[in-house]
């Protein structure tokens, strides 16, 4: 076994929508939805080459339990595709459950075992009677859409299999759920430390560094606050204020004028005056606290241009963080915009801020920024040109929500442009 952030959220929305129509698969998204869940076993159902599909992609951090790092197959063969492969997945979860104990274990279909009509519900059913613990058929095969679509049929397993299964010990007036949120470089802790300090609990997070347990708690939150990037997440919401009266807001961690009005809505939603009060003492709090950890780095940062390609979403993410520290930004990208789009962009960066149709090494020999932001693809680019590179994907280590996130990104930004390896670059080789 194996400049108004409404807009800059609204963009980012839709061109992460766009990316995940244009990429990928209903399996991928799956995955990407459910792995986070850290306690639990995440078993293929199909050849071993699929577990490639997700591990090692992301970056999603976890606070306790490390099992949803382990890959786990039931390695389809031949055999199985002519003959059918259910037995063997059940024999595979027996397995799985006596030699590693999780939590529950979700099994994913994928094309193969699909196409060949293979009864993962019944095998997970007959499983969870012999091993007494939740198993949870995820049928998301590839070839059934993009990622979107793998996302939306992985919170239906949610929905149906998991979600409102058990109670908690107690319930608070302030308990919400965070949906969308998958800790990647560890953002939502962040945002819990936060919360707590307003006294607002997370019952739920779906799914970034969750737990099993806690989801099934999800359907007595009084709120449900759903990531502004997690497009595909707003079914969930919608279903459960349909099934549990659950309401819910989009909101983004990501700037400062997003948090603050994202810890104001909060407030707001859960409806009480004395919370709202204390939001508004959290917010002056943290955004002087965040003045004065920045003041080091602003002058050092003063004039410096970067050019950001916005055809991944976390460069969108990133932009509301980066016009707080004051610098000059460009854009471009490597996805087709159309006007509307164009004259959007325009709004958000402003009168000074470039927006270039050319080639990203084009642009650098040309208008020559000081930093590059961008996915790894485009590392050799920046080495080639002789200025810095900040990769912010999927893969990134660093968190950027929140206020602390500002301050990261400052530090990164500094390091990035203080390194003596460029003095020594520029320099003139010592036989010219």
């Amino acid at each position: 076994m194996k400049t108004s952030q409404e807009e800059i959220n609204d963009w980012s929305c839709s061109q992460l929508s766009q990316l995940q129509d244009n990429a990928d698969c209903a399996f991928d998204g799956a995955m990407i939805t459910l792995v986070p869940i850290t306690d639990a076993a995440h078993l293929v159902h199909g050849p071993n080459g699929c577990i490639g599909n997700y591990w090692g992609g992301r970056d999603s951090l976890s606070s306790g339990s490390l099992m949803y790092r382990t890959c786990f197959t039931s390695d389809m063969e031949e055999s199985d595709i002519i003959f059918g492969g259910a037995k063997k997945l059940y024999r595979a979860i027996l397995e799985l459950q006596r030699r590693y104990k999780p939590a529950a274990i979700f099994v994913y279909s994928t094309c193969v075992s699909a196409l060949i009509g293979d009864d993962i519900n019944g095998a997970c059913r007959s499983a969870k009677e012999t091993i007494g613990i939740p198993v949870i058929p995820v049928d998301a095969p590839g070839f059934v859409g993009h990622k979107n679509q793998g996302i939306w049929l992985a919170t239906e397993a949610l929905l149906e299999y998991v979600i409102g299964t058990a109670e908690p010990d107690n319930i608070t007036p302030y308990d919400i759920n965070l949906i969308g949120e998958y800790n990647i470089g560890g953002d939502i802790w962040n945002i819990l430390p936060l919360l707590e300090k307003l006294g607002i609990r997370v019952l739920a997070k779906i799914t970034g560094d969750a737990r099993y347990q806690e989801i099934c708690y999800a359907h007595r939150a009084k709120l449900n606050v759903v990531n502004s990037s997690a497009k595909a997440m707003l079914k969930m919401a919608n279903k459960m204020t349909e099934r549990f009266d659950i309401p819910y807001i989009t909101e983004s961690f990501y700037g400062v004028d997003n948090l603050n009005r994202c810890l104001r809505n909060i407030a707001a939603k859960l409806g009480e005056s004395e919370l709202q009060a204390r939001t508004e003492d959290l917010i002056n709090a943290e955004t002087t606290a965040l003045n004065h950890q920045l003041a080091f780095y602003l002058p050092h940062l003063q004039n410096k241009r970067i050019l950001i390609d916005i055809a991944h979403f976390n460069s969108w993410a990133i932009l509301s963080v980066i016009q707080y520290l004051g610098i000059e930004i460009s854009v471009t990208s490597s996805k087709k915009i159309n006007q509307n789009e164009r004259l959007r962009i325009q709004r958000l960066l402003g009168e000074n801020g470039k927006i270039f149709k050319t080639e990203i090494p084009q642009i650098i020999k040309e208008h020559k920024p000081d930093l590059l932001i961008a996915s790894s693809n485009y590392q050799v680019t920046a080495m080639q040109a002789e200025i810095p590179f900040l990769d912010i994907t999927r893969e990134r280590k660093s968190p950027y929500t929140g206020y602390a996130g500002i301050v990261t990104l400052a530090q990164e930004l500094y390091t990035n442009f203080a390194s003596p390896v460029w003095e020594q670059v520029h320099k003139s080789a010592p036989w010219d």
